[in-house]
């Protein structure tokens, strides 16, 4: 398991969609900054309140060309629940392999219950890390203010 760093290529992973649809990310994704974020589940709140934030912040996002896209080993039932209930709009991918998805990207693994740890990703336009951030539990994540200051820091220098 190695963390990906600033300029480090974002691995291919292929999102399974709520619906059917798949997403090739970082391809879906490229020409413009994207938000990769691996969540820990429906039933975490950190895990809600997080996605709540980025749809809210999604006009800003879109308004800077920044995408966003969440995924989780959820089932499909489970993932779209919390799609209807939150109203989120961005592409939330679900079922991921908790142990293929760690030996892409770095990011930690709960053994029990098996999920993916909270992790973000800010990609720039080519589909390299510009910024990564791990957690090894329940908090510590990205926040759409920090990636929107981040992105125009970026665009100027």
């Amino acid at each position: 398991m190695a963390l990906l760093h600033p300029g480090d290529e974002f691995p291919t992973l292929t999102l399974t969609l709520v619906g059917g649809s798949t997403l090739d990310v970082p391809a879906a994704l490229a020409g413009g900054y994207a938000v990769v974020l691996f969540n820990r589940g429906s039933w975490c709140p950190y895990c809600v309140a997080q996605l709540r934030a980025f749809q809210r912040a999604l006009p800003q996002f879109e308004e800077a060309g920044i995408k966003v896209v969440s995924l989780s080993v959820d089932d499909e039932p489970a993932a779209k629940g919390m799609i209807d209930k939150y109203q989120l709009t961005f592409p939330i991918g679900y079922g991921a392999d908790a142990d293929a998805i760690a030996a892409a990207t770095g990011a930690f693994v709960n053994p029990k219950p098996h999920h993916l740890q909270s992790t973000g990703f800010l990609l720039d336009p080519d589909g390299r890390i510009a910024l990564s951030v791990y957690s090894s539990g329940a908090i510590g994540r990205l926040v759409p203010e920090d990636v929107l200051g981040l992105v125009r820091y970026l665009r100027q220098h």
